[in-house]
């Protein structure tokens, strides 16, 4: 098996890095430290040690990094930027909510070549196919498990590795594997062997069963019998032909069976691991909706505090913050902004120990990284806290960064619908950025204006729309964001506000009447909630033509997040998130903007984009062209599951629970026994059965956990995903890690179907 190292060492940039260098790791302005950095052989790992003997030393995978930034392209390398020029400098960005690393080198040909070669490896990572990656991955764990570096592994060290894979095997029969592995009878397995010896250890009974259901001789697939799996299984009806023929080019590795149209058990068990395998419908992954439709028609993937990297009591404001943000999708960020002591506006959690940052850092920012993950519109949310002249400030910065990328004024396209009837549409607003803030109301020509009508968050707490625990704990936190009833605005930043015009909230009953569609209102989650329950029809019909942004209560200072099926469920569209913090609620977002090309746009359902129809989330049986669905999973096996606990010979008890969420009356789990010590491949073979009211506001969750009978579980892997996105069949669930990064190749193997309820 060639590594990825000898297959790139002829690459001058890779040459470089395989001899390694001295670089400097920095993590502040004061804190600069010499390491040296090597690229390993294998070419998938980088490692470094401190430069003085006896120093630590530590590697890391070329996979982990997400992006290499070149220049002074963070907060670390900007301060230091009078030190080092920006042609000696380069930032290494991890997948997930790792930290950075920020290092400089010592000439600029150096920084160029690790740079470029770092590059070539991460496109080399990200374009791998199946197989690929799969040999990567053995790779690993053969590097990890030779312990004393020789190539080799004896049966001591596969022992070691078993019980890192998380495997609890009988030692007899690993002996017996690793004895037949040993084709050299050396008493040891090098890589090739070891490859061997890892195929007999994963063979996959579960699989060869499916596989032998449809084959006529037990051993090939032919491919009028994999059209037949395509059709009876996977439901892919008029075009399980046409697939047939393009599943066994493309994955089947034997060119035997390709040259006799033919599918062996590895080509169809590669198929059924690949993207096309998966849940997750391939139709869906692309942009596939109509961008065309009124803003508020669509949910919109929504940051709250986006500065904050972590709590919202102490934790960092960083510009690293908008960037991941912007990066997974979202499409409204959030700035609140402070009067700077020298003129210039800052960002942070007022009156809180949270560190500050330049307003016009963040919009350079915003610049810089707006459109990267979605050319569709970017909404500046602005909680605005300062004084006429520094809103003026912030003004001149907006316009003169942004320019162009800037919405300034009314779109009026030929045939388009005036601004009181209905919001332009992502289409329209491609590459824009617009401002949601408060707006003057009154005389056109003063340079200042008052602002009379128009209520922040705040004022929404104060006039007693939270529950009085509530209220206490956020006015303790805000005493001082509070504003006047009468608060003066800068025009420079009023007339910057074209179709996100902030207004307070007048109640449902006769809304529609005076409301104009360029006007939107924020609710508290408490407040919105309730209205949610107590007027969800009314809250549905509301947001058919009006924005809503939903944001945290005050009381999660540690940087919470609630539940935002809940105002999904009556058409809410800026269900604002706190992104820096993982878990359920980031789970359940990352899932529904994982489709359309994860731009940050989903279009709403039908019944919730047309006001002449009634929809209650309370009752969906009343809803028009109601249909309900019955999903039944059969969760069949594991694959790989990672390690929680990293004690040695510490081996997982998995078990797996399905959540579906959506309306109240969808609200379901149901889980698996566990298995016991077996983390490798754990079968289960249980059916978990789920009735759907709603399928177009449903998503669906699955969680591995390792069972502990005295405590809580730990956490494995999750993977979520819309209900109307899941394909039927026998199918593989790529799990994510708690910060919703892949962790491959660990995966849960399930047969799906749907069904009208009978």
């Amino acid at each position: 098996m060639e590594t990825q190292g000898s297959r790139l060492q002829d690459d001058p940039d890779i040459r470089v890095m395989l001899a390694g260098s001295t670089l400097r790791k920095v993590k502040s302005h004061n804190w600069k430290k010499q390491r040296h950095f090597r690229l390993l052989e294998d070419g998938l790992r980088i490692w470094y040690k401190s430069r003085w003997i006896g120093g630590g030393q530590s590697t890391f995978s070329v996979s982990e990094v997400e992006v290499v930034r070149e220049g002074h392209h963070s907060e670390v390398l900007q301060s230091i930027s009078d030190e080092f020029p920006a042609n000696l400098c380069f930032t290494l960005v991890f997948h997930g909510r790792q930290g950075n690393l920020d290092l400089v080198a010592e000439t600029p040909a150096e920084a160029r070549a690790w740079i470029r070669g770092f590059r070539k490896l991460i496109h080399k990572a990200q374009t791998m196919d199946e197989k690929q990656r799969l040999d990567q991955w053995i790779q690993d764990w053969f590097h990890k498990a030779d312990k004393n570096k020789d190539g080799k592994m004896n049966f001591k060290e596969v022992r070691t590795l078993l019980k890192m894979m998380n495997v609890d095997m009988n030692e007899e029969h690993a002996f017996y594997l690793f004895t037949m592995a040993d084709q050299s009878q050396s008493d040891s397995l090098g890589l090739q062997e070891f490859v061997v010896f890892y195929k007999m250890l994963t063979q996959r009974d579960e699989v060869w069963r499916v596989f032998q259901d449809y084959s006529g001789d037990g051993e090939t697939l032919m491919l009028d019998e994999l059209e037949n799996f395509l059709n009876v299984e996977q439901q892919e009806g008029e075009n399980s032909g046409r697939h047939a023929k393009e599943i066994m080019e493309r994955y089947d590795p034997s060119g035997t069976a390709k040259k006799n149209g033919t599918m062996s058990l590895d080509g169809f068990q590669m198929y059924l691991c690949s993207s096309e395998g998966s849940m997750f419908d391939p139709e869906k992954l692309p942009l596939y909706q109509d961008m065309s439709q009124p803003l508020s028609h669509y949910y919109i993937s929504s940051s709250h505090n986006t500065y904050l990297m972590e709590d919202q009591l102490r934790g960092q404001s960083s510009l690293e913050a908008y960037i991941q943000a912007l990066k997974r999708g979202c499409r409204c960020v959030e700035v609140d902004c402070w009067d700077g002591s020298d003129g210039e506006p800052v960002v942070y959690h007022g009156h809180t120990f949270t560190s500050k940052i330049l307003f016009k850092d963040i919009i350079a920012t915003l610049k810089e990284y707006a459109f990267i993950a979605s050319e569709f519109p970017l909404i500046l949310s602005l909680e605005n806290h300062c004084s006429v002249e520094q809103q003026t400030v912030m003004a001149r910065h907006l316009s003169k960064i942004l320019g162009d990328m800037l919405l300034r004024n009314v779109l009026d396209p030929p045939g388009r619908q005036t601004t009181s009837q209905c919001l332009p549409s992502p289409m329209e607003l491609k590459r824009k950025v617009l401002l949601k803030a408060k707006k003057i109301s009154g005389s056109e020509g003063s340079h200042d204006g008052t602002l009379t009508d128009d209520f922040s968050e705040e004022e929404d707490l104060a006039n007693g729309q939270a529950g009085e625990k509530e209220l206490h704990a956020e006015t303790l936190q805000h005493q001082d964001k509070v504003p006047k009833p009468k608060s003066n605005l800068s025009r420079e930043l009023s007339d910057l506000v074209v179709y996100c015009k902030s207004v307070h909230f007048r109640g449902f009953k006769g809304n529609s009447l005076h409301i104009k569609c360029n006007e939107m209102s924020s609710f508290s989650e408490s407040k919105a909630k309730r209205l949610a329950k107590e007027s969800g029809e009314d809250f549905v019909r509301h947001n058919v033509k009006q924005l809503s942004r939903i944001y945290p209560s005050g009381l999660r200072t540690d940087s919470s997040n609630y539940n935002p099926t809940e105002l999904w469920n009556v058409g809410c569209q800026i269900v604002a998130l706190n992104f820096q913090t993982a878990g359920l609620e980031m789970d359940l977002n990352d899932g529904l903007f994982a489709q359309n090309a994860s731009c940050g746009y989903v279009l709403k359902p039908t019944f919730m984009r047309d006001n002449r129809l009634a929809f209650d989330p309370e009752k969906p049986e009343e809803q028009p062209g109601y249909t309900p669905l019955r999903l039944s999973i059969q969760v069949i096996s594991g694959q790989q599951l990672p390690k929680v606990n990293q004690k040695e010979g510490s081996i997982v008890d998995p078990l797996v629970r399905v959540e579906v969420y959506g309306v109240q009356e969808d609200l379901a789990k149901e889980e698996t026994s566990h298995v016991n010590n077996n983390g490798f491949n754990p079968v289960w073979n249980q059916t978990l059965n789920f009735f759907i009211h709603t399928p177009d506001l449903a998503l669906v969750r699955f969680v591995v956990e390792d069972y502990d009978k005295t405590s809580w579980n730990d956490f494995i892997g999750q993977y979520t995903i819309p209900f109307t996105c899941i394909q039927s069949g026998y199918r593989h669930i790529h799990l994510l890690s708690k910060d919703g990064t892949a962790i491959p190749p660990a995966s849960l193997f399930v047969n799906v179907s749907i069904s009208k309820p009978t």
